[in-house]
């Protein structure tokens, strides 16, 4: 009850603030507004008018950005706006041309998307909003010709080349100027929309004595300029002038003609107002349209103090109604408070009411809850019953299961003895020791042999669980019995480039010990010292009999990859794996060399620290061991009658005759089994190049190499296959590989999982080298035909929108770069590797692997092709289509072309015209 009462006050104190905070909070719409720059008056007039405009709407934030006129701050100004997800966007472009893909990318991600002033490339955005530059223009053309009626020279002062304002207000001004008898444009200056970029040039202009009436320059403050520099020549009387953007305030348009400096002024409204009216109709759901136009007129003496007297009231008008807002905001944040305060009484006085029922409740509640706890025990007591019920015959099934586990690893073990007693016999045939097969009935020998110890490992653990052990120790040379087992491991050593060695400072003492037991602890720690421990590192057992102590320590180290220090108290429990052991393995080694040490009575410690150390303890006589368990066997180690020794080949492949030849494909084979891994090599490598790797370095190799096939397996030390698989084939330079995937899981999920990584074929083990083979010969023949279709249909790659292919995209990535430098002769293969991002001999080998051609004749063919279109299409002439191509000479562009078409280019569009 307690409980419940103190949930529902604090229920009902949170419905209270949360509709205080839903009052009292809005939703705030994020806006952001990349702006071309803040330097000039008139973006400043409209960065100001839109600020106001936002002030009345307290669910807007808006945000400008000052792009400083260049286009790189402006693309960065307005990715980091869609990163941060805005609302709405508003832009003024610096340049239409470069700003229209990161406007476009904003507008494709669901961003709604307002063009101000200047326009883009293409219709991608919500709405546009602006002056009519055209009209501005026009306007401007028509007022000069309806006060003029002489004959009359024009100077035009443009804007910056590439912007919309500048392009659109040439043309409409020149359209109209055109159009009349006596006004003519005698000359134009290019500038950056501000004063000093115009003023000597005008300079230059005016020495030439050429006579100009007027001056129409593309804003008020390039007017400004032109004026400035007429009235050092003493011409400021003779030549009118005509600004545009007619703003308000000192050097503003309206004050100019007021002075008499400019003739009249075009206003070209900012916008800032009515864009932010656009803004509040999209962030309301409202229908838009998709051009909003603004209207202009000419502001001149006529007007030009009506004008500023608008202005001044507009002004005034903003200044009482930001007052007003602030009241507002005011008499807001104290009602705000009087609520809050409100509502805390209310909450207090629910508070009170609810504890003084609790108070009359729980006397009632603690009985109620008392005859509940007396009934939940006797449930209790009876769930307690039937769970030791149902434990017992868990136990009793378990102990069916793995006696039924415990006879079939026994009956494993009379075939295997078979195998092993019949490979014994062959390996003294004269057949075998003389032919080819000597490898082979090695492998099925140490295989059978490895497969004989996992089991009998199996039945040691069972032993084990069943404390059915009986220790039968003898006195024994512990240095010659270490010998022997170092012996086994030896040859292991010499094939991995490890340093294996054994030092002992008493080579005569005898311990009691159960041979064939420690033989398995010698057994499992050097496996898992040479499993872990890479190639060309270390491997030492060290024994030292210290004569003041009863004890030989015996210490197993490795450089091996070590184990986490916060895991090392689990490597002795059974079935355990380190988070970082990506190796194959039972888990029970470790757990029964623990047992094996303890029934001697001994004990063993692990230590990790730049590799891995086990140090086994064992006692010296036979004093801590009882009768029973010491056995009188003379001192002799049985070793192996039959050892076969695999020599492992070096990873680099003998090419021999197949390096002479580019017939034989190649094969990169990526697996951690060495046996597999030589069987696989021998098998293959009459019919193709093949290189190995033991997976550690196999992303390295295949980018290396970039073979023309990949055969990788599941389960490798570093990344398993699903990863290398799914790398290489979303890295450029391997995507065409085909791939294998090897591996013995056969379930549904790695099956999907294969496909998912990119795999063309996926194969279990145990698998038929005759499927393996077949399959190899039939990705290789699928991928020519896919060599075929592009070299084919190479120019209707970047029209196929379902090919579907990586390769496709990495085609039309060529092409696009060559198509962009197409008329630049100094661009080079290099260049191209280098704007895709690999080496140039990577471009070579993935463009002979999709199209078997050279990248260079690719170039060639492509600037040869489109020399053929412009010579059957365009007016150029021969010498203007070899530079347009990118050749560096017409003489090397003649010579090329009747290379390939053999005619000239001048013959070849002589015959096509007639034709």
């Amino acid at each position: 009850m307690k409980l419940l009462s103190l949930k529902l006050v604090v229920l009902f104190s949170l419905l209270i603030c949360i509709g205080c905070t839903n009052e009292n909070q809005k939703t705030v719409n994020k806006v952001g507004f990349s702006q071309t720059g803040f330097a000039d008056d008139w973006r400043k007039a409209m960065n100001q008018s839109m600020l106001i405009q936002a002030a009345f709407n307290s669910n807007i934030e808006l945000n400008i950005l000052d792009g400083e006129d260049s286009v790189e701050k402006q693309i960065k100004d307005i990715d980091k706006l869609i990163k941060e997800k805005v609302d709405v966007l508003i832009v003024s472009p610096v340049k239409s041309k470069p700003i229209t893909p990161i406007v476009e990318k904003a507008y494709k991600s669901g961003i709604p998307v307002l063009v101000v002033d200047r326009k883009i490339e293409g219709a991608n955005y919500t709405a546009y909003i602006g002056g009519d530059n055209y009209q501005v223009g026009a306007d401007a053309a028509s007022y000069l010709a309806s006060v003029e009626n002489n004959e009359s020279n024009i100077l035009e002062i443009k804007g910056l080349a590439g912007s919309s304002p500048a392009l659109e207000r040439s043309l409409g001004f020149n359209n109209i100027i055109n159009k009349t008898q006596n006004l003519n444009v005698v000359a134009s200056i290019n500038s950056n929309w501000e004063s000093y970029s115009i003023k000597d040039s005008l300079r230059d202009l005016l020495k030439g004595n050429k006579h100009i009436n007027y001056i129409f320059a593309h804003n008020d403050r390039l007017a400004l300029g032109a004026w400035e520099v007429l009235k050092e020549k003493g011409l400021q009387e003779n030549v009118k002038i005509i600004g545009v953007d007619g703003l308000p305030g000192p050097n503003g348009g309206i004050q100019l003609v007021q002075q008499g400096i400019l003739m009249a002024t075009m206003l070209y409204p900012t916008g800032g107002d009515e864009t932010m009216k656009l803004v509040s109709m999209i962030l309301n759901n409202e229908k838009v349209s998709k051009n909003n136009v603004l209207k202009t007129i000419v502001i001149d003496s006529r007007n030009a103090e009506i004008m500023k007297n608008q202005y001044d009231k507009i002004a005034q008008h903003q200044l009482d109604i930001e007052s007003q807002q602030e009241r507002i905001n005011r008499q807001e944040q104290t009602y705000s408070t009087q609520r809050n305060v409100l509502r805390v009484v209310l909450i207090l006085l629910f508070t009170s009411i609810i504890l003084g029922g609790y108070s009359i409740y729980s006397g009632y509640k603690i009985k109620k809850s008392k005859r509940e706890l007396e009934i939940q025990n006797n449930k209790i007591t009876v769930q307690r019953n039937q769970i030791k019920k149902i434990a017992e015959e868990v136990k009793t099934s378990n102990e069916a299961k793995v006696n039924f586990f415990t006879g079939l690893s026994h009956e494993f073990k009379t075939p295997l003895t078979l195998i092993l007693s019949s490979i014994d016999s062959l390996s003294d045939s004269k057949v075998v020791k003389e032919g080819k097969m000597q490898s082979e009935v090695g492998l099925i020998f140490n295989n059978s042999k490895r497969l004989l110890r996992l089991i009998n490992q199996l039945l040691d653990f069972r032993k084990i669980e069943d404390r059915k052990f009986i220790l039968k120790a003898s006195e024994t040379n512990l240095f010659e019995f270490s010998r022997i087992v170092f012996k086994d491991f030896e040859r292991e050593a010499q094939k991995r480039g490890i340093k294996f060695s054994l030092e002992c400072n008493n080579e005569s003492l005898k311990v009691f010990l159960d041979r064939n037991l420690m033989d398995k602890v010698y057994f499992n720690l050097l496996s898992n010292a040479f499993k872990f421990t890479p190639d060309n590192g270390r491997v030492s057992i060290k024994i030292e009999d210290d004569s003041e102590s009863n004890f030989v320590k015996i210490h197993f180290k490795d450089s091996g990859i070590g184990i986490p220090d916060n895991e090392i108290k689990n490597v002795f429990k059974a079935f355990y794996h380190g988070s970082n052991n990506s190796q194959p393995s039972s888990g029970i080694g470790l757990h029964i060399s623990k047992e094996f040490i303890e029934l001697h009575k001994g004990d063993i410690e692990v230590f990790s620290k730049h590799g891995t150390e086990f140090i086994i303890s064992l006692y010296k006589g036979k004093a801590h061991l009882n009768p029973e368990e010491i056995v009188f066997e003379p001192d002799v180690i049985d070793d192996s009658i039959l050892k076969f020794e695999n020599d492992y080949e070096d990873d680099t492949f003998n090419q021999q005759n197949l390096e002479s030849s580019e017939e034989h494909y190649s094969i990169l084979i990526i697996e951690d089994n060495r046996d597999l891994l030589k069987y696989l090599k021998e098998k293959l490598k009459s019919e193709y190049k093949v290189y190995t790797s033991e997976g550690n370095d196999a992303i390295e190799k295949a980018l290396e190499i970039v073979p023309d096939i990949l055969i990788c397996d599941v389960n490798l030390p570093d990344k398993n296959g699903f990863e290398i698989c799914k790398i290489l084939k979303q890295d450029l330079r391997t995507s065409h590989i085909p791939t294998i995937i090897l591996t013995a899981l056969n379930d549904k999920d790695s099956y999907i999982k294969g496909l998912q990584s990119g795999a063309d074929l996926y194969l279990t083990k145990p698998f038929s080298f005759g499927i393996l083979f077949q399959s190899i010969k039939t990705l290789l023949f699928n991928r020519e035909k896919l060599r075929y279709y592009y070299v084919n249909n190479m120019h209707k790659i970047e029209g196929d929108q379902n090919f579907g292919l990586f390769e496709q995209n990495f085609i039309t990535s060529i092409n696009k770069l060559i198509e962009d430098n197409l008329d630049n002769s100094k661009f080079s293969v290099e260049q191209l590797a280098e704007a895709l991002n690999i080496s140039r001999v990577q471009l070579y080998r993935k463009m002979k692997a999709i199209l078997g051609v050279n990248i260079s004749d690719y170039i060639m063919n492509i600037r040869l092709d489109r020399a053929k279109v412009l010579l059957e299409t365009s007016p150029l002439t021969v010498s203007e289509i070899a530079y347009a191509t990118g050749f560096s000479t017409p003489n090397y562009f003649s010579t090329t072309f009747k290379s390939k078409y053999n005619v000239s280019p001048k013959t070849y569009r002589t015959d096509y015209l007639k034709d």
